[in-house]
């Protein structure tokens, strides 16, 4: 406590000093108007000079940069959380005005706390020492002061005066504490800013992890599956437990470079770093590194915007690894543009047995990026087969 009063009275002796530039001006112009003589430029302040000030101080803060000095005061001296708005390429005019509300009142009550601390503390210190004085009599403050009880009682007064300097000093701290997050803090413009910044910043780790969830999820099904196939395979047919190992590694490297890339991004890696994000045009390859048997009916797929092709190739690679998951046999994979949309079709027969169970986010992540392109998709069991089918219109935007 003692410690937290003391850094908050540091802070309005601060506001002193930053008040004092403008009281000597003041005083200055004040003795010049006034065809007074230079002394007088140095004798305390009136209090008409020090309320004239005020709005001098109130135009420099609209437009001197103390927000961030004021802050570090608030935070370092007086201990107020202030958040830290995010920084905006113009300062607004309601930031302007808050800012320089509080520095306008920042100095104001240190201007007049710093005042009494610079008058009580020396007045306090005197009166105590008044009965070390000898027997002489004092004069203080207009009065002639005589030995014995009179010293007491001027030492009473200047105890009084210093816990009523304290008492001030602790009211304005705590004032100023609580206005600080107030005027300080994000204006409604920068909180909607910060909240915008926040969900895009959220929308964007909610890609990512789509991405690791198709891209890591397909290479380790792929893995497991042709793994399986190669330890059936390897005695009796080595050529077939080979091409089950190469895929194996394909689709391993490829999921590898996707994991590079999304931790690139996550390290805020320049784009230079940044892998190309895979289109329809990467379907070749991803059926290559699948290791399944795919049947592949890809018209001219030009025409689908890039967008639109970013996120149906992961659709793909999705619907692809349920089918080899869920499904037995052949996979049909069929792309093409049709009436002004992309349709996608993705089927095999359907497996039996424990493995048509799925507790994954596979075919809830092919929802949600349909969704964000406006588009249809259905997905499950259909005609003795698993099927995905999606519709996705080429004008949609995410």
């Amino acid at each position: 406590m003692r410690w937290n009063l003391l850094r908050r009275w540091a802070c309005l002796i601060l506001g002193g000093a930053l008040l004092m530039p403008y009281m000597m001006a003041g005083v200055l112009v004040a003795g010049l108007t006034r065809n007074e003589t230079p002394d007088l430029v140095f004798l305390p302040a009136q209090l008409g000079v020090f309320v004239a000030v005020l709005p001098v101080v109130a135009v420099t803060g609209l437009f001197l940069p103390v927000r961030g000095l004021e802050v570090n005061a608030a935070q370092g001296l007086l201990g107020a959380h202030v958040e830290t708005p995010v920084r905006q390429a113009r300062r607004s005019w309601q930031e302007r005005r808050r800012t320089a509300t509080w520095f306008t009142l920042h100095l104001a009550v240190g201007g007049v706390l710093s005042g009494f601390t610079l008058a009580v503390v020396p007045f306090t210190l005197f009166t105590l020492a008044l009965p070390l004085a000898g027997g002489a009599q004092h004069r203080l403050l207009g009065y002639e002061v005589e030995p014995g009880w009179p010293y007491v009682t001027w030492g009473l007064a200047g105890l009084a005066a210093l816990v009523a300097l304290v008492l001030l000093v602790a009211g304005g701290g705590a004032l100023l504490a609580r206005l600080a997050p107030v005027l300080l803090g994000p204006t409604p413009a920068e909180r909607l800013a910060a909240a915008e910044e926040h969900a895009r910043t959220l929308a964007e780790r909610n890609r990512l992890a789509r991405e690791l969830h198709d891209s890591v999820g397909h290479a380790l099904s792929v893995v497991t599956l042709q793994a399986a196939a190669a330890g059936r395979v390897l005695d009796r047919d080595p050529e077939t437990a080979r091409t089950a190992l190469a895929a194996i590694e394909q689709s391993a490297r490829a999921a590898l470079d996707d994991l590079d890339h999304v931790l690139g991004v996550l390290r805020e890696a320049g784009p230079r770093d940044a892998k190309p994000l895979a289109t329809l045009a990467d379907l070749d390859e991803l059926v290559a590194t699948s290791g399944a048997q795919v049947r592949r009916e890809v018209g001219d797929l030009s025409a689908v915007p890039a967008v639109v092709s970013r996120e149906a190739y992961r659709i793909v690679q999705e619907a692809l690894t349920n089918a080899i998951k869920h499904g037995q046999g052949p996979v049909r994979l069929a792309a093409a543009v049709q009436d002004d949309e992309l349709r996608l079709e993705v089927s095999n027969a359907r497996a039996h047995g424990p493995g048509n169970r799925t507790g994954g986010r596979g075919v809830t992540g092919m929802r949600e990026r349909v969704r964000l392109l406006r588009g249809e998709l259905e997905a499950g069991p259909a005609e003795g087969g698993w099927t995905v089918s999606v519709r996705l219109p080429l004008r949609s935007s995410p």
